[in-house]
């Protein structure tokens, strides 16, 4: 009986916030205002009806499962009514239409009442124990309507003693199971009330691994068979299981398994444990917050660019990669994603990813280089434009500001509202960035788009160094001023040709270092530096640097598709973010055309006083007169152009986007692509630790060492568990060089004696080499 009570609170009521929003799922919610109800659907109004108008709130919710916007049961959660009603919504819709949603309360006119001789016989066959269908048989009727009227008379069963298979048979039968459900309170109370039943020896090293991970991973399962989940899909929908735990199995050539050997630089990241920290979970689920994070990394890093791309491999090779009888589907994880994003918490996530980085870089996070990514729209949502470096056209886009270190690995990503620029971002990026940088004194990178001398003095006075180009004319530098310079800074010879002076700006109130290249050429690049305690030659090799961004931008954008959209929703923007203002551009376009024809005016007039004969117009006075029109058509211009100009003052430049939007302001949904964005973020550290790893064996790193890395994850490998190891042993690469390689990584990633998460199985990697003959 315990547990027949405590069932009815397994199942999870719709989600509502403090104002009383009830959310039917990540898109639709209801919300009552002033004795009305709107149903939104991505924030825009779909439905509105008073309350207590029952024929439009049942064609509300026919509406919502006809059109795919929400399922019959999140409807009749959210409408608080039984999923029954809402398809006897759709039956009269179907068959009346709108005048059969208005039908009254109580029974239906017309229709006779059942008979109550019939009633009595119903309770006669039931008692004599004959099923429903033979009872509806019999009667001539559904059996649908014979478990109805049992409802209507009060009919109850005998309750009759159950079967149940107690866990201690179990644990007796298959010693897996006791020591993976250790994390179950009820299975603990009967291993002590029958300690007979706890093996002493477990056989299967996936489960008796799951017993010793930390109490945070630690779910119980009661399956055995890693390729059969049937048990804890169960529990999953009981809500007894948050997350499905790892099991692998004996599996030779399971294809893209080589992608395990990432698993080392993924753990070192930490971004389970910073998700675990600021998500807490996604509630009971087979595929929980663990399996969607570390399967989203993993999939970038198989370059699964998006959750679409699911579909052209197979759910059950994934799956062993993975330890589950088969990975999430498209629908699957794009719902895992938005349940995530519901929280809000991508930027927290993304602090808490930046921290655990910075920690582990270290020196490498004395110069931070920012830079802006424009992410083109092509779609035909009215949002806000941006300059598109690319395309070099004013399109509509979202703006991204990635911030990477002195490897080029990226650190954090920041998308800016309304495409504000650099100038404008620098100091919120570099606000958000202080925490956890901590006391240490950074030198910032960046290119033109953040010239601001006004801006140099306020990150100085921040604690901040600057590095960038200098913007806007400027005399040249002399040439016997320039040096020849050769140097090896971070393994690398360099040679330029340099002037170091200094320069003031700010009205000669902000002295900065400035480095002058010349190139073969004879172009002069000046570069703009607070930092005085470093050679020319540094100062010139960390600027030109900056190029490594570059580099980076276009591999994310090639190979990990970081433009493409996650979240075709939208929602609403700022409404009081100001805009520059319609009226006055047109008044100032007015103007100018005006004074263009000013200009042609006093032209001619001019041409006509060079021009002029004097022997027939010897006075000023006569050629006035002569040209009286001309002069009159230019005291029209020039009233004309004073008129607009006032007109133009008058009228305020920027305005509140609200004055001017001919329809909502809305902006794309950031949360969901935000957060893809951190996660492969994490995929290209772990690519980029790989590839440092490899270069000490493998000569052509600097070329195809990222080449090189992506076969090695993408190669099958035969999976082995035994004696609490995972065993991933790789098949031969292309060439015997690339395989020596290969193995001298396995050898380096052995020695961390990292786990599967989820697990206390230790990896171990190998490559199948051939035999030497």
């Amino acid at each position: 009986m315990k547990e027949a009570t405590t069932q009815g609170v397994l199942f999870l009521s719709p989600r509502r916030d403090e104002g009383g929003k009830i959310f039917l799922n990540g898109r639709c919610a209801i919300q009552r205002r002033d004795g009305f109800k709107v149903v939104t659907f991505a924030g825009v109004p779909v439905h509105h009806y008073a309350e207590g108008d029952r024929a439009t709130e049942a064609y509300a919710m026919v509406s919502l499962v006809e059109q795919g916007l929400a399922s019959q049961t999140e409807v009749a959660q959210g409408f608080d009514c039984a999923t029954r009603t809402v398809r006897r919504n759709q039956e009269r819709f179907a068959e009346e239409g709108l005048a059969g949603l208005g039908r009254s309360f109580g029974y239906p006119k017309g229709r006779p009442r059942l008979p109550a001789r019939r009633a009595r016989l119903l309770s006669k066959l039931k008692a004599e124990g004959r099923s429903n269908r033979d009872i509806a048989q019999r009667m001539g009727v559904t059996e649908k309507a014979v478990r109805k009227q049992l409802r209507r008379i009060g009919w109850k069963e005998e309750e009759k003693e159950q079967l149940s298979l107690p866990l201690g048979a179990l644990s007796s039968a298959d010693p897996n199971l006791s020591v993976c459900s250790t994390g179950s309170e009820e299975s603990a109370v009967k291993d002590k009330a029958n300690p007979a039943s706890a093996p002493s020896n477990p056989a299967d090293p996936n489960l008796s691994a799951c017993a010793e991970v930390d109490a945070e991973d630690r779910q119980p399962t009661l399956d055995t068979d890693p390729a059969d989940r049937r048990c804890d899909r169960v529990m999953a929908c009981l809500g007894l299981l948050m997350d499905a735990p790892p099991l692998f199995q004996n599996s030779p050539n399971v294809p893209n398994a080589g992608v395990l050997l990432a698993i080392p630089a993924i753990a070192d990241s930490g971004v389970v444990e910073c998700a675990r920290e600021v998500y807490g979970g996604i509630g009971p689920a087979f595929f929980g917050l663990r399996t969607t994070v570390v399967c989203m990394v993993l999939m970038a890093l198989l370059r699964i660019k998006r959750p679409e791309g699911l579909k052209e491999h197979s759910p059950q090779n994934l799956g062993r990669v993975i330890g589950l009888d088969r990975a999430p589907e498209v629908k699957t994880l794009r719902r895992k994603l938005t349940r995530l994003a519901l929280l809000s918490r991508s930027v927290e996530f993304g602090r808490a990813l930046f921290r655990r980085r910075a920690e582990a870089v270290g020196p490498a996070l004395g110069f931070l280089y920012v830079d802006g990514h424009v992410r083109v729209y092509h779609g035909k949502r009215p949002i806000p434009k941006t300059h598109a470096a690319r395309m070099r056209l004013p399109m509509p886009a979202t703006t991204d500001y990635w911030a990477n270190d002195a490897k080029g690995d990226p650190l954090f990503v920041v998308t800016a509202k309304a495409n504000a620029g650099l100038v404008k971002m620098l100091p919120l990026l570099l606000a958000e960035a202080r925490p956890m940088i901590g006391d240490r004194r950074v030198t910032v990178v960046f290119d033109r788009g953040g010239f601001s001398p006004k801006l140099f003095k306020t990150l100085i006075a921040s604690g901040f160094d600057i590095l960038t180009y200098r913007k806007g004319k400027t005399r040249k530098v002399p040439l016997h001023r320039f040096e020849q310079h050769n140097i090896v800074i971070d393994g690398r010879d360099v040679q330029y040709v340099l002037a170091d002076q200094e320069t003031l700006l700010l009205k000669r109130k902000l002295r900065l270092r400035q480095i002058t290249r010349l190139t073969s050429s004879g172009h002069q690049t000046q570069i703009l530096t607070s930092r005085r305690d470093l050679s020319a030659p540094e100062v010139a090799f960390r600027m030109f640097e900056r190029w490594r961004q570059e580099n980076f931008f276009k591999y994310l954008r090639e190979e990990y598709a970081i433009d493409a959209l996650v979240d075709y929703n939208v929602e609403p923007d700022d409404a009081e973010r100001e805009v520059p203002n319609p009226h006055w551009l047109r008044l100032d376009a007015e103007l100018r055309k005006a004074r263009v024809e000013q200009s042609a005016l006093l032209s001619s007039y001019g041409i006509e006083a060079f021009t002029n004969d004097e022997e027939k117009r010897r006075t000023m006075r006569g050629f006035k007169i002569a040209n009286a029109r001309i002069a009159a058509e230019i005291e029209a211009a020039q009233r004309n152009c004073i008129a607009l100009r006032k007109k133009r003052d008058a009228t305020p430049k920027r305005v509140p986007i609200k004055q001017v939007a001919k329809q909502q302001v809305i902006k794309l949904a950031t949360e969901r692509q935000h957060m893809t964005s951190l996660l492969k973020m994490v995929a290209y550290q772990a690519e980029s630790d790989l590839r440092r790893m490899i270069a000490p064996h493998y000569a052509r790193t600097e070329d195809e060492g990222r080449t090189l890395i992506q076969n090695i994850l993408s190669s099958a490998a035969d999976i082995e568990v035994n004696d609490q190891t995972l065993h991933v042993r790789l098949a031969p690469l292309s060439s015997a060089h690339r395989s020596r390689a290969a193995a001298a990584l396995c050898a380096e990633l052995n020695q961390r004696q990292a786990r599967f998460p989820g697990t206390n199985l230790r990896l171990r990697f190998s490559v199948n080499l051939p035999a030497q003959p």
